[in-house]
């Protein structure tokens, strides 16, 4: 049984190598390009352009991407290689300083009214101070 085995392996390997492949097949890069250019006409439909040119629908979405991909990567290139850009030195005003409001609180308690300003700059110490007023 064990040489049975060696020689059903070799044969089930022999017939694995010897599997024909499908071609890709390659389209003209004419074609290509009237299909894509027929994709972006308004009220197209990729799937009517590639049953109109005999193409499978999947294939001219793949083609719409590598292209998107490509119009990306050539834009990259021309803003890292500089050209196109332009520094433009925008006028700045100096920022103001313009003076926070205070923190107004005013307490009742009873006949009793307290009324405090505190400097926003502070406000952490305001908020525990009021905490422990009012327990």
């Amino acid at each position: 049984m064990l040489g049975h085995s060696r020689v059903h392996d070799r044969l089930v390997m022999d017939t694995m190598e010897h599997t024909k492949r499908k071609k890709v097949q390659q389209h003209p890069p004419e074609l290509r390009r009237q299909v894509l250019d027929a994709c972006v006409q308004p009220g197209a439909s990729v799937a009517k352009v590639a049953l109109a040119h005999g193409l499978n629908a999947n294939m001219v979405h793949a083609w719409r991407k590598q292209e998107r991909d490509k119009q990306v990567h050539q834009s990259d290139g021309v803003a890292a290689a500089g050209k196109g850009v332009e520094f433009i030195a925008l006028p700045m005003t100096a920022p103001t300083t313009s003076a926070l409001p205070d923190i107004r609180i005013e307490l009742r308690r009873g006949a009793t009214t307290v009324s405090i300003t505190w400097p926003v700059q502070a406000a952490r110490e305001c908020a525990v101070w009021l905490q422990e007023w009012l327990r």
